[in-house]
């Protein structure tokens, strides 16, 4: 086979140049947002499927959207398993991120989840996604090949394991739940707390020592440039709901409106 008929997974050969890729939380269960946050310039939809309402159904509808479309449909599953992996991936999405991948055992089952035997434990009935990403070298290899395994080290037991977690093979990104790491710190969600930055900064380590990329949340474009100072490249920016606030925000507040804020003065109260 030609050199030329062989697609690779953008969002991984960004990566591998040392550029950032950046993805759009999507939380709105819609086939129509999915495509138009696929179609704006984001390299890839973090379809949202452990904080939101979005069925395997409707990310189904969400993936073939996606269809001609640059941004990559990457699916967070609500649980760290084989068989929820399974179902998105056979969905077509292309990447699969893990929440609360804390300990080796779980970060050797999600790397296995997403690859055929022998090199993982994937089943074989990819059926839909065939037409998702009709391979010219057949859906098997050009999954092994494509396919990128996200796991996401959000809690306290996760960074005493990360040594372990990071030299797990076929991991590709080490995404680090800041808000859910603060928590199970004990710090209530807050960022700038020196306990926080030493747990993200031994995290760090250890992708950079095993050759794991990284990622994190990013709120703006000024916040990436910073945190890729720091050796991230894979970001999830905010959701399709945050940005509509946001822009409505921008709209309004020069015409002198603004939502009203909840508490004993307010119409929401």
């Amino acid at each position: 086979m030609s050199e030329k008929t062989v697609w690779r997974n953008p969002v991984r050969e960004r990566l591998e140049r040392g550029e950032p890729v950046v993805g759009i939380t999507v939380t709105l269960p819609s086939a129509e947002v999915a495509a138009q946050a696929a179609a704006i310039g984001f390299d890839f939809l973090w379809i949202e499927m452990e904080h939101s309402p979005i069925t395997l159904e409707t990310l189904r509808n969400m993936v073939l959207a996606t269809r001609g479309l640059p941004g990559v449909p990457f699916a967070r599953v609500p649980v760290n398993e084989i068989w929820t992996a399974k179902r998105v991936l056979d969905s077509g999405a292309l990447g699969v991120i893990f929440p609360f991948t804390s300990t080796p055992e779980l970060a050797r089952q999600a790397a296995n989840a997403c690859k055929y035997p022998p090199l993982g434990r994937r089943g074989s009935g990819a059926g839909l996604a065939t037409l998702r990403w009709p391979a010219e070298e057949g859906y098997y290899d050009f999954a092994d090949r494509n396919v990128m395994v996200i796991t996401v080290i959000e809690e306290a037991r996760a960074v005493e394991n990360i040594e372990e977690i990071a030299a797990t093979p076929g991991i590709d990104v080490l995404f680090i739940g800041t808000s859910d790491l603060s928590f199970s710190l004990g710090l209530r969600g807050e960022q700038n707390h020196p306990k926080l930055q030493d747990a993200i900064a031994r995290i760090v380590a250890a992708a950079k020592a095993h050759g794991k990329f990284l990622g994190r949340p990013v709120a703006t474009a000024a916040d990436l440039k910073t945190q890729m100072e720091q050796g991230f490249r894979f970001f999830q920016a905010k959701s399709d709901l945050g940005f509509m606030t946001a822009g409505a925000k921008a709209f309004l507040e020069p015409l002198g409106k603004s939502a009203p804020v909840a508490g004993k003065n307010s119409p929401l109260y």
